[in-house]
């Protein structure tokens, strides 16, 4: 018997029987779940843009920056709780809509959100902002005059599923810079982004009009257009195909930001391939990978492994196998669709092709490692390839290389699909390396076991977060100078 849960977040102020309702069906290991999703007719999400705005006016723009962050931390606290029902809801549905592991959802989910208390959140805006009270009133200017941060009227969102809790980010950025907003809940993830407007709306009630979060099918028409041109800006999430499905609907004078697929890589050293640091190394390495099954921008696919140690690259890539076996004990790969299980074939063919035109050519061949029906597979190689996408799912490429160095320049026609690369290398070498991984286009360098819990404030895709949200309003020296012979006391004085 499957379960009913209504998802999405319609405020108070609007007539939620008004709203059609959409059931999007899960069927996964825990029993089939049925997710209720609002969808609104163009006018309705008119209206509902309209209603939100004029929320955000009234509640939202007035409030200090400091006091949204206590609102935002309160939210966070409670599901932070293992005993709030909606935390509990959250543990409860998210593995159900996703199919991944259930502990490994809970323990991502909680380091997740400890990113967005209130320490982490100051220092979020403090990343963008060398004056946070920019965000409240005009603030002196350091040319001279006066400047002010103003955020969007409306920011609309248009957020993929492809990892549980992504939409906080978006939610968070905008609340910040006191942007109400209306989004549109992925398909195939519809529970995260509704807890957290149910929660927010709980613990600060005159919030509670000032967001929205809504469904309609990907590629639909209407009601996207409707709510892009009520909107000041729009975010979205996603790949190539969905990002350009939003920017053809965004009319050409809204600030449109988008995120779209990346691909993670990572350089281990031969400082951390000792016989005594190896199998802690291919340990973080395997948690970097597991994390999600890889699908977050930030996952690794490819690994670049340093010669000249102890443990041997192909050694390492046996290390690393080891570890996701292991790893698959505690937390299983979530089942596979049929197309998902057709790349993971195809492949692994592939490797197996490379693996049999290498074989007995020398001692270090390319190799294969995990059978078909393990829920990993580790493919090396002694030679450089092509930099390239594995098909995810726990399914890795590594690669040896004389130095690290040697590897950076085949990342570089990539530039536009790098974002992480995680690395395990001696304090020496780490702004070397890093100084030519962000010449190619690397935008964030991690720890290996690190990728998947990107630091407070760092600048997704190389970008600000909230800079990029907001306006900008100056006064200037003039205008002050201008205006000082007209007060009462400038005139007092006149002779």
């Amino acid at each position: 018997m499957s379960t009913l849960w209504s998802a999405g977040y319609l405020p108070p102020a609007f007539d939620r029987d008004a709203a059609q309702w959409q059931r999007l069906a899960f069927d996964g290991a825990r029993g089939p779940l049925v997710v209720e999703v609002p969808t609104l007719a163009p006018a309705q999400m008119q209206a509902l843009a309209r209603s939100v705005r004029d929320a955000g006016r009234a509640h939202l723009k007035p409030l200090p920056v400091s006091a949204i962050v206590a609102v935002i931390d309160r939210a966070v606290a409670r599901l932070l709780d293992a005993d709030d029902p909606l935390r509990r809801e959250a543990d409860a549905l998210l593995p159900r809509v996703t199919g991944l592991d259930a502990e490994m959802v809970k323990l991502a989910l909680t380091s997740y959100l400890r990113s967005f208390r209130a320490p982490q959140l100051h220092r979020f805006i403090a990343e963008d902002f060398s004056n946070p009270k920019v965000l409240d009133e005009f603030q002196p200017a350091v040319k001279g005059g006066a400047v002010r941060a103003l955020g969007p009227r409306l920011l609309a969102h248009s957020w993929s599923g492809n990892v549980p809790g992504l939409p906080l980010w978006s939610l968070v950025s905008g609340l910040l810079v006191k942007a109400p907003s209306i989004g549109k809940l992925p398909s195939d993830e519809p529970v995260f982004a509704s807890l957290f407007a149910r929660v927010l709306a709980e613990v600060h009630p005159p919030l509670a009009d000032c967001l929205a979060v809504v469904w309609w099918r990907g590629g639909a028409s209407e009601p996207a257009a409707t709510l892009y041109r009520e909107a000041d800006a729009v975010l979205a999430y996603g790949g190539s195909a969905a990002v350009e499905q939003v920017r053809a609907q965004v009319p050409a004078a809204t600030r449109f930001l988008h995120f779209g697929h990346k691909l993670g890589v990572a350089f281990v050293g031969r400082r951390a391939l000792d016989t005594l640091r190896a199998p802690a190394t291919a340990r973080d390495a395997a948690h970097d990978i597991a994390r999600h099954d890889q699908q977050g921008c930030y996952a690794p696919h490819v690994f670049y492994v340093e010669r000249g140690a102890r443990v041997a690259p192909r050694e390492f890539a046996q290390y690393l196998a080891a570890a996701l076996a292991s790893v698959e004990h505690r937390h299983p790969r979530r089942p596979l669709a049929f197309e998902e299980a057709g790349a993971v074939a195809g492949w692994r063919h592939a490797a197996e092709l490379r693996a049999l035109s290498d074989a007995g050519e020398h001692d270090d061949a390319a190799a294969l490692i995990g059978d078909e029906q393990a829920a990993w597979s580790v493919a090396y190689s002694p030679r450089l390839l092509p930099l390239a996408p594995t098909a995810g799912l726990r399914c890795v490429q590594v690669i040896a290389v004389d130095r690290l160095e040697d590897a950076v320049d085949w990342l570089a026609p990539h530039a536009q699909v790098l974002q992480t690369a995680a690395v395990a290398v001696e304090p020496a070498a780490l702004y070397g390396l890093s100084e030519r991984l962000a010449a190619v286009g690397v935008t964030r360098i991690c720890a290996l076991g690190a990728t998947s819990a990107p630091e407070a404030g760092w600048h997704h895709d190389g970008r600000f977060n909230l800079l990029d949200l907001v306006r900008m309003a100056e006064i200037e020296q003039s205008a002050e100078r201008a205006a000082e012979p007209l007060a009462p006391y400038a005139q007092e004085q006149a002779p």
